[in-house]
């Protein structure tokens, strides 16, 4: 009967510590790989094509997605697919992305952040455009691209040499901005720091580029209207980094790199808003700031409530186990029978006394 009381006591608290589990956990995915050789779920979140693979130096390591050959491309993808649009009724679902890079000063393709559906031949590699071009034989294969291009190629309109353009559908360039204008050279082998950020609510894409030892800057690079939701839908699609050398010798390497999902607010707006209002000095709205803080605010209190729960649960547990156990008392210490002696008692009462005389029975 106690081991049937104490297995119901370790299923109960195993039922507990899954459940409080469950509420802790994030169901937007995430990730983020600064030492990629030395990271334990490197390679079961990351999957590497082509001449992509994982190099180290001293205490560092990086992806090498080209290398110094001519026609070489490579490609680093997260292997978990995911959805810009979420549950039922519809989500939509923002996401920012951050990685650090270089560029060896050859004139190459350079490197591209993608997003492609599932179904695109990603292990298919044609040594140009980022590697990409051989999914855009085939039509159905939608995809976007944020592209850091070193090579200004007619066929595709490229601006010059040195510049970023958002790339949806096509590899000809939907909005285009000349990275000079930041004083940065894409190819100069020098480490550089972007972020994309996608705000669902607005429906606004910001690309933000910066030198190694500079901060985040508060104006975007580049800033493009554009609506996944209406893209895929509720189709999965995959993100990942895409290089190629083209027909140069140019070396790419990717540092670090980080992914984010995060779901919009019922309460924002579902209007986009007009790129064209945005002033040139604005700060980014800071809605979804207050709102990641809000939800770790709520994470922590469900973690701190069902911390606390599980604790007075184990005390209690600790409690039934122990409390309800009887002292043994040691064989010298253990009570004998006592004899007792009965005697008799004879009770003498005293009457009342009369007349100043004491009467006896």
């Amino acid at each position: 009967m106690a081991s049937f009381s104490i297995l119901r006591y370790v299923i109960t608290l195993t039922f507990f510590i899954l459940f409080f589990e469950t509420l802790t956990a994030d169901p937007f995915p995430s990730f983020s790989f600064k030492g990629f050789d030395k990271d334990p779920n490197f390679e079961s979140n990351i999957s590497l094509f082509g001449d992509a693979k994982v190099a180290n130096g001293g205490s560092s390591s990086w992806v090498q997605l080209t290398r110094s050959a001519s026609s070489s491309a490579g490609r680093l993808m997260y292997k978990k697919p995911i959805k810009l649009v979420e549950g039922n009724p519809s989500k939509l679902v923002s996401f920012s992305t951050y990685f650090s890079f270089s560029m060896s000063p050859e004139n190459g393709d350079g490197l591209a952040f993608a997003i492609v559906p599932i179904g695109f031949p990603v292990s298919v590699f044609d040594g140009s455009s980022f590697g990409l071009s051989p999914g855009l034989e085939k039509r159905k294969f939608g995809f976007f691209a944020v592209e850091f291009d070193t090579y200004k190629n007619a066929k595709y309109g490229d601006l010059n040499e040195n510049h970023v353009g958002v790339d949806v559908g096509s590899l000809v360039s939907a909005r285009v901005k000349n990275v000079s204008s930041i004083n940065i050279v894409l190819n100069s082998g020098n480490r550089l720091h972007c972020w994309i950020d996608y705000e669902a609510g607005s429906r606004q894409l910001e690309v933000r580029l910066s030198k190694l030892d500079n901060m985040r800057p508060v104006d975007p690079l580049l800033i493009y209207p554009i609506d996944f939701s209406e893209m895929w839908r509720e189709e999965e699609v995959f993100v990942g980094l895409s290089s190629s050398s083209a027909n140069s010798s140019q070396t790419c390497a990717v540092y670090s790199w980080s992914f984010k999902l995060r779901p919009v607010p019922q309460w924002m707006h579902s209007e986009p808003l007009d790129p064209r209002s945005v002033g040139k000095n604005t700060k980014p709205a800071s809605v979804h700031k207050r709102s990641a803080c809000l939800l770790r605010i709520l994470a922590a209190l469900i973690f701190g409530t069902g911390c606390g729960a599980l604790g007075a649960f184990i005390v209690l547990f600790m409690c039934s186990i122990f409390g309800n156990r009887r002292p043994v008392v040691p064989a010298e210490f253990a009570v004998h029978p006592v004899e007792y002696e009965y005697k008799k008692i004879k009770v003498v009462v005293d009457k009342a006394i009369k007349d100043g005389e004491k009467v006896g029975v």
